[in-house]
């Protein structure tokens, strides 16, 4: 049975559609990719788990690296488009980042761009007050153990550097910021969204590895398309941690 509707994200995304992949921020998927091949020790002969995958622009940047890739993402639209002209060896499927059940099945797991990890608070359902552990915990599940995780999260510190109130606001308890903003579809066609991000401190997202069970690589300040191992600071737009599942 396929998930609820009830993540606000999907609105947005069927509004998007294909149009997504004109933002940016997509443009440096075959960098992130190499880096994060190279970081995780990817190879031909693995298996990986892409959760929020979107469109799948990542999964098949992977797949076009001989892995067999799994994606998976909230959005029934991304989904569809992920589909088209995938490589041989990945598959994608419609499925809740908050409620999956694999188990021990991949060698890799990646989270980017905010696809999952980072967006479960905000619009429909409930708001507990740490809803994106579901998420990472679900991840660490589906990893084989000695297997290999890469996360990116939007940095609490750059967020609060460069607010802009008239754009939006950040509520300093929960760490989410909310903007109003315009997007387009792939007709032009203008809809006013809103979007809910969870930005996190390193400190925090090393707790959170803490909590379900893995082991900090690496750590370091990233932007789309400027994938490297930089020390955290206060100028880049996002975090992205390298974790590992302990062997049993």
């Amino acid at each position: 049975m396929p998930p609820e509707r009830d993540h606000w994200f999907e609105d947005l995304a069927d509004h998007l559609g294909g149009a997504y992949l004109r933002y940016s921020f997509t443009k440096g998927t075959e960098q992130e990719a190499d880096f994060l091949s190279e970081a995780l020790g990817l190879d031909s002969t693995c298996r990986l788990l892409d959760v929020g995958c979107g469109p799948g622009r990542h999964a098949h940047a992977f797949g076009r690296r001989g892995m067999t890739v799994h994606g998976v993402d909230i959005s029934q639209r991304f989904v569809d488009l992920a589909r088209v002209d995938a490589p041989v060896g990945v598959t994608f499927e419609r499925a809740d980042a908050r409620l999956l059940t694999f188990d021990g099945e991949f060698d890799a797991v990646i989270s980017l761009c905010q696809g999952a990890f980072g967006l479960a608070d905000g619009g429909r359902g409930p708001r507990p007050l740490d809803p994106d552990t579901a998420v990472l915990a679900a991840m660490a599940r589906a990893l084989k153990p000695g297997g290999s995780l890469a996360l990116s999260a939007f940095s609490a510190y750059f967020q609060v550097r460069w607010l802009d109130p008239e754009r939006g606001s950040f509520d300093a308890e929960r760490g989410v910021n909310h903007e109003r903003t315009i997007i387009k579809d792939e007709s032009e066609r203008d809809a006013e969204v809103d979007l809910w991000t969870t930005c996190f401190t390193p400190r925090e997202l090393r707790l959170l590895m803490e909590v379900v069970g893995l082991e900090v690589v690496g750590l370091w300040s990233v932007r789309p398309g400027e994938y490297g191992a930089f020390p955290p600071d206060l100028d880049h737009e996002e975090f992205l941690v390298v974790a590992r599942r302990p062997l049993d």
